[in-house]
């Protein structure tokens, strides 16, 4: 049985992992890099001694840039300048005697990184004899979002209050600061977004960026740049102005007034992210202006500085059109308008990261404007703080399509990365799921997401099978009898929640406001309808899904050939996507022969049967993990197998007053009547 753990360590469990020796006798570094100064914090709990810089034994470990003499004299510099400020080399040099394992850069940031992934190859039991490795990001910009508001609340937060504590800053400091940073550098986050992409104008007072000044120079040393959600309309909020139209000239004197003043304060500073004309939000619409003139005014205050504006692409308003078109058809026609340093930001389905989506079809749509992924690592319609869900496959499900804009092979991770159309910047951010929570994320598996994204931006070639063995044997036991259970859990649990919430392309049946539990009858009265599940999945009679077809909304135009004839025909659209794109008979026949209704009904059986599956494999791995966490997890798997009973039986009952279909012999019948769960009313999961 494991000690006692609270999770707090997440996957930097140094002491855990502590062995008799290491290999490496001695250190050849500058002792004032930040890089070695963490390499000894790690080493002192690995070993229980930082190692010595006198003694000359066995192996060497050699940290060091460039323009480090020892590097200099190992002729590397063919192999490390290509590799960039973050990128670096891990190799093995024997000469003479002197046998040396290498950790070598041309920036003080690359050999942070290269550390951190020497000490994942020792925490992992994967540190081989012979290392030859070279690295550099996929992304330049790898960054976490975080929609925490100034009064400590997160809305879609399920860890607590926010961990930035702003009514304290900037005398008192929280140690969580530090070990936050540490936590985003061990995995290559080198960027944060401090608050709420639906900003208060006051994160622009003075007062508060007073406060932001101390955060950015916290996490300086961890190669972090701090990033601004703004208020479209804080000129006026915020500066008393008449108006904040971006062709103003008291407007734009008054911006380029303000990011003179961030800049002042925080010299690295690194953009801004907005929010614009959405969901009630200002913007440059307001003005009659466009998403262009709003972001290039922004772009232009901060390009003397070197920053950047992160343009959210997420836009939809309350019209007759399909809102999964409304992104595409609101941006498409700027773009090329755009500044150099701006980045259009886009979800990585067209509605609002449901379960499963196609990719949006901004991604390729886009050519000449830089673009960008957000993925959401807080699970808002994933069973939130309750529910296991390694989110790993659904973000590689997004980076691996084709979107063929320039034939095939026009990946979303070939555009995003600035790869196929040679952007200047290139960027891919993660909506947080941290909190105050001891644990950071509100349960254990939890973490792994958090992970994941830092990895995935690192380098998107890693497969989710990699990413997911790394962490549990960082994070619980490095013993293959638990990884190969705990991976296995863990691979399927993406699937499995597909299954028992909405399958074959069903979307947004979730309750109204609060995303947690299924209502697929929902009907507020005067609410939006592309904020009703009924707008979705449009269920009567004759069948179910929505047509987006060329006979329906023609959503299937935005994608380029030969994917909008494959989607288009309900013959070729793959099944997982059938009820996205059309509206399909209840007694349709799928490709294994069930009809629709039949179908429909064994994955929701089968989303229940992963999950009591995924209870029978934890309970199995008891005697490796902690009695904290087992008893923590377990008990967030229960909840999770009731919600995915709740799930299945709300669906199937309610779709069943349309088809007319009796349940299949070989299901679990529901265990609920329908009145019953339409009875169900939660209030408290909102903005917790």
């Amino acid at each position: 049985m494991s000690r006692a753990e609270d999770g707090s360590r997440l996957w930097l469990r140094f002491g855990q992992h502590r062995v008799a020796s290491s290999r490496f006798s001695g250190i050849e570094a500058d002792k004032t890099l930040f890089a070695v100064q963490e390499l000894q914090k790690a080493w002192k709990q690995l070993y229980g001694n930082e190692l010595d810089s006198k003694n000359r034994g066995k192996e060497l470990l050699v940290i060091g840039t460039l323009h480090s003499r020892v590097i200099q004299s190992l002729k590397l510099d063919n192999e490390v300048a290509p590799l960039g400020n973050e990128g670096y080399v891990i190799k093995t040099v024997t000469s003479g005697n002197i046998r040396r394992t290498v950790i070598a850069s041309t920036g003080k940031a690359g050999l942070l990184y290269g550390v951190y992934h020497l000490l994942r190859l020792i925490q992992t039991d994967e540190l081989s004899d012979q290392l030859d490795i070279k690295e550099k990001p996929s992304y330049s910009i790898r960054i976490l979002n975080h929609w925490d508001n100034l009064d400590g609340s997160i809305e879609r937060g399920y860890a607590g209050h926010s961990i930035w504590k702003w009514e304290e800053l900037p005398k008192t400091i929280s140690p969580r600061y530090v070990e936050y940073a540490r936590a985003n550098a061990s995995v290559g986050i080198n960027a944060t977004v401090l608050n709420n992409v639906n900003a208060s104008p006051n994160i622009l007072a003075k007062e508060y960026l007073e406060k932001v000044k101390i955060l950015a120079g916290i996490f300086r040393p961890f190669n972090i740049k701090v990033y601004l959600s703004i208020n479209f309309s804080s000129p006026a909020a915020l500066g008393g102005l008449p108006t904040s139209d971006p062709l103003d000239p008291s407007v734009r004197q008054w911006w380029k007034n303000k990011v003179d003043e961030i800049y002042r304060l925080i010299p690295d500073f690194g953009g801004f992210l907005v929010k614009a004309n959405s969901e009630g939000l200002p913007g440059p619409q307001d003005f009659g202006r466009t998403h262009a003139d709003g972001a290039n005014m922004l772009a232009d205050a901060l390009k003397p500085h070197g920053g950047i504006v992160m343009w959210r692409s997420f836009v939809y308003s309350a019209s007759d059109e399909d809102r999964a078109k409304q992104a595409y058809n609101e941006f498409m026609p700027f773009d090329g308008q755009f500044r150099d340093n701006v980045i259009v930001q886009i979800k990585n389905g067209p509605i609002d990261f449901q379960p499963r989506e196609p990719f949006s079809p901004l991604f390729g749509g886009l050519k000449k404007t830089a673009v960008m992924p957000e993925f959401q690592i807080t699970q808002e319609y994933l069973g939130q703080g309750n529910h296991m869900v390694y989110l790993a496959p659904m973000w590689k499900e997004c980076l691996d399509s084709d979107t063929y804009c320039e034939g095939k092979g026009s990946t979303v991770e070939r555009i995003t990365d600035g790869s196929l159309f040679n952007r200047k910047i290139s960027a891919i951010a993660g909506v947080a799921n941290i909190g105050e929570d001891t644990n950071w994320c509100g349960q254990d598996f939890a973490q792994a997401n958090w992970y994941a994204f830092g990895r995935l931006a690192w380098n998107h070639r890693l497969s989710s099978e990699q990413i997911a063995t790394e962490w549990l044997r960082m994070t619980f036991s490095d013993e293959s009898s638990f990884v190969e259970p705990a991976k296995k859990m863990m691979l399927e649990s993406r699937e499995a929640v597909v299954n028992y919430m909405m399958p074959l392309g069903l979307h947004h049946l979730f309750a109204w406001e609060h995303h947690y539990g299924p209502e697929p009858w929902c009907d507020i009265p005067n609410a939006r309808a592309d904020w009703m599940p009924k707008y979705y999945h449009k269920a009567d009679t004759t069948g179910l899904g929505f047509d987006r077809s060329m006979t329906g909304s023609k959503a299937v135009e935005q994608y380029y050939s030969p994917l909008r004839e494959e989607f288009n025909n309900i013959a070729t659209c793959p099944e997982q996507y059938i009820l996205w794109f059309h509206h399909v008979p209840w007694n349709y026949k799928m490709k294994d022969g069930k009809t629709l209704w039949n179908e429909l009904c064994m994955y929701y059986d089968k989303g229940v049967k992963q999950v009591k599956s995924f209870e029978t494999i934890w309970n199995s791995l008891q005697s490796y993990v902690d009695s904290e966490r087992f008893k923590a997890i377990k008990a967030k798997l229960a909840i999770q197998e009731h919600d995915a009973v709740w799930w299945k039986d709300a669906c199937l009952l309610y779709f069943q007053e349309f088809s007319k279909q009796p349940f299949p012999v070989d299901i679990e019948p529901p265990a609920n009547k329908l009145d019953d769960l339409k009875k169900i009313k939660l209030h408290m999961l909102s903005h917790n």
